[in-house]
């Protein structure tokens, strides 16, 4: 496996000739390659603990935050996670060679549009060692060469899963180069890999809005942003009470350090005496800070020290903690132009009974995903059947929401002639 001995343009230049054997290679050797990966997770999970444990102690050290400390944390059931996403990957079909449309044209030529791999993919992403599986796991399903650069803070975690699955892949028969990590390297080491033109073919940064900026400001390679997350979750005024507090909870409380947690909380003035009340009662319980405007102060005086006033900047803030904005929006539209104001085009969730508003609201709002009566908790690979992500992007080119195995893919036309000649 390549590190920073090698140079960042070596690195991408042998992960530029694998990506060209690889582009060739058959499912089953690709599938072979993913199960072997699986397996040696499992089977070194004690070096995986002990590198993540090295990373988790330099956290708390540092006092990173317990947010980020559970981004990083690795354990049993995390590895075994992971190792059943990346065989799930396996068993999805292989997107290379798919034919998008095609048929033949007036003149008798045959045209055919067909996915075809992309060729480098460079992931930079930030604190969670388990995206540096989920990457290489999609892109070698779908013949991608990958060149992981994760961050300091996960740093042997991330050296130790990239080689074990740099290992694994070559033994089952896919090219040197196939995977590779670089790391140690700071912000110089990031300019250079983003400026590989000639060898990475697509940059995919996972990580928060400084992430996302320092990219903007170097990368002459193709981005895609698997950026930040302000979700909002709306009840509508007819919506089920107890529908909306189990959602809201879900959205905020299962995983708050994540980029689909919810950050804020719109509740329809017609309904917010009856729900927000039990809603914010249920956050309070389970450990969240409540930032609430006047409104919401006023129905939950009760709560006391779990309330503080919300100010301008809370609106816009992706708290990736137990903390969340509560406003009390005047009708569906305000809720729509409060998330269109504030929202960064993640994932947004309406709870009513209402088919009109639910309509209205998918319409209106502008994200890659937004749902009807459900957790924004939802946006991610896996859980939309996808087997794994590497990102969730926020952008409309090529790809927009969970970018999994077509979304890795560009599109080849194959015209056939039989002497065909233009006059």
């Amino acid at each position: 496996m390549a590190t920073t001995l090698t140079s960042v343009a070596e690195i991408c230049a042998q992960a530029k000739r694998a990506a060209r054997e690889l582009a060739s290679i058959d499912s089953r050797t690709k599938d072979r390659a993913l199960h072997a990966i699986a397996e040696a997770l499992i089977e070194r999970s004690g070096e995986i603990l002990a590198a993540n444990e090295r990373d988790m102690q330099a956290g708390r050290e540092a006092g990173i935050g317990q947010a980020l400390l559970d981004r990083l944390l690795l354990n049993e059931v995390r590895i075994a996670g992971i190792a059943a996403a990346v065989r799930d990957v396996a068993a999805l079909p292989d997107p290379v060679g798919e034919v998008v449309e095609g048929g033949r044209l007036p003149n008798g030529l045959s045209v055919r549009k067909v996915r075809v791999p992309l060729g480098v993919v460079a992931v930079v992403y930030e604190a969670r060692p388990n995206v540096t599986i989920d990457a290489a796991a999609l892109c070698l399903k779908s013949g991608n060469a990958i060149v992981l650069r994760g961050s300091s803070s996960a740093a042997h975690s991330n050296a130790m899963l990239a080689s074990i699955a740099a290992e694994a892949a070559q033994d089952a028969g896919l090219p040197a180069g196939c995977v590779s990590l670089v790391a140690g390297g700071g912000r110089g080491e990031l300019a250079e890999l983003a400026t590989q033109e000639g060898s990475v073919d697509l940059i995919i940064p996972r990580g928060g809005e400084g992430l996302k900026a320092a990219l903007c400001e170097v990368a002459t390679v193709p981005v895609i942003y698997a950026a930040s997350g302000n979700c909002h979750v709306y009840v509508d005024e007819a919506a089920d009470v107890e529908m909306a507090k189990a959602i809201t909870l879900n959205a905020k409380v299962q995983r708050p350090g994540v980029c689909n947690a919810a950050e804020t909380l719109l509740v329809h003035e017609a309904i917010a005496a009856q729900a927000l009340p039990p809603i914010a009662q249920a956050l309070a319980q389970a450990g969240v800070q409540l930032r609430v405007d006047p409104a919401a102060r006023e129905l939950l005086a009760g709560l006391g020290s779990a309330l503080e006033e919300a100010q301008e900047s809370d609106w816009e803030t992706e708290y990736l903690s137990m903390t969340l904005a509560v406003r009390v929006v005047d009708s569906l539209q305000q809720a729509i132009e409060h998330i269109a104001r504030y929202g960064s085009g993640h994932s947004e969730a309406i709870v009513t009974g209402d088919l009109a508003a639910a309509r209205a609201f998918q319409l209106g709002v502008d994200a890659a995903c937004v749902y009807v009566n459900a957790s924004t908790r939802f946006t991610d690979g896996g859980e939309l059947g996808m087997g794994a992500e590497i990102g969730n992007s926020t952008q409309k080119l090529h790809a927009r929401g969970p970018i999994g195995l077509r979304e890795l893919c560009a599109v080849k036309y194959l015209i056939e002639g039989d002497g065909h000649v233009r006059v």
